[in-house]
């Protein structure tokens, strides 16, 4: 007479076994086979735990085993199994990945799944498994841009330490500007919130021109500055810088990011903006020599009373920098 292998069970092993027996949340499977161990332990033989719980001598064998080489883990999944064959081989499956990223098709700019499919002769479900499964995405373009700036470098590393490491008494603000900003407003007033109702607009507008946002942001504390004008030109932006001026206590310097607003002095050709802050003491900047596009701009520019620092590069983000005419009387 076959005698099955006799399971010892540890305390820790057993408190385990039987809160998977009794748990309502898990698995009806998962139980069977806890009960199943739990009575091996006991003593039972496999025919004997098999007209207990109404199961097949098999099973019972199967678990007892199971057990027995991988633990409690090997109770709470089946083994794999084979399935059927594949119809698509590795190198269907490469091929396939090939023509994706090395070829186009003809007359269009990129695969579909069911232009693949009637090349490869597969389904259009098929290639899409193969596609996600090796993260290909033909309808997606990620654009990009390399700077040929020759003091790339040294701008990022510039920009970079002012936001990671601020001087002293100092205040870091992200400039940006919006323009054409529709201005629009309903053609009849709509009705308030209420309980029960929410509230209504009419569906269609009207146009009340375009409007211009300068913006400041502190990126200490998250504090906005902000401006809106009906203009986009350089004495808009000069009106703006002299409201952060005013706004601003005088004994802080501030230091300013910015990806258009340089650009923006700089094709217009104003020489003067640079000396905006000087004005209150009647006393002009020397002239800066701005040729064009910021791209012209090199190297640091600094001046009595308040100090500039704009770096041209048509993505990376331009610094420059301003300190108040009050406190640099005060030095």
């Amino acid at each position: 007479m076959r005698v099955a292998q006799p399971i010892v069970l540890e305390a820790d092993v057993r408190r385990k076994l039987e809160r998977q027996a009794r748990g309502r949340s898990t698995a009806a499977r998962v139980v069977v086979r806890s009960r199943i161990v739990l009575l091996a332990a006991n003593g039972l033989q496999n025919k004997q735990i098999a007209a207990m719980l109404n199961v097949a001598p098999r099973m019972v064998t199967l678990w007892r085993g199971r057990f027995l080489a991988q633990g409690v883990a090997g109770l709470l999944k089946d083994a794999p199994r084979p399935g059927r064959p594949l119809s698509i081989t590795p190198e269907v499956s490469a091929t396939l990945i090939a023509k994706t990223t090395q070829s186009m098709p003809t007359n269009a700019t990129q695969w579909s799944t069911r232009t693949m499919a009637k090349e490869m002769r597969i389904s259009k479900d098929s290639v899409s498994r193969i596609w996600r499964s090796n993260g290909l995405k033909p309808h997606r373009v990620e654009s990009f841009k390399v700077s040929n700036d020759p003091l790339f470098a040294d701008k990022l590393e510039a920009i970079v330490g002012l936001y990671l490491n601020p001087p002293e008494h100092a205040l870091v603000l992200s400039v940006d500007e919006k323009s054409q900003i529709q201005a629009r407003d309903r053609t009849q007033p709509g009705l308030p919130l209420k309980k029960g109702r929410c509230q209504t607009m009419t569906y269609d507008y009207k146009r009340n021109g375009t409007t211009t946002l300068f913006a400041a942001l502190n990126v200490a504390n998250g504090e906005v500055f902000g401006l809106c004008q009906q203009k986009h030109r350089h004495l808009e932006w000069l009106k703006f810088l002299r409201m952060i001026d005013r706004t601003v206590p005088a004994s802080k310097q501030i230091y300013g990011t910015s990806a258009q607003a340089p650009d923006f002095i700089a094709t217009k050709k104003t020489p003067g903006s640079f000396a905006v802050f000087d004005q209150n003491q009647g006393e002009k900047l020397p002239e800066f020599g701005v040729q064009g596009g910021s791209s012209d701009l090199r190297r640091p520019f600094s001046g009595p009373q308040r100090h500039y620092a704009l770096c041209g590069a048509s993505r990376l983000r331009c610094w420059y920098r301003f300190t108040s005419a009050k406190a640099a009387h005060s030095h």
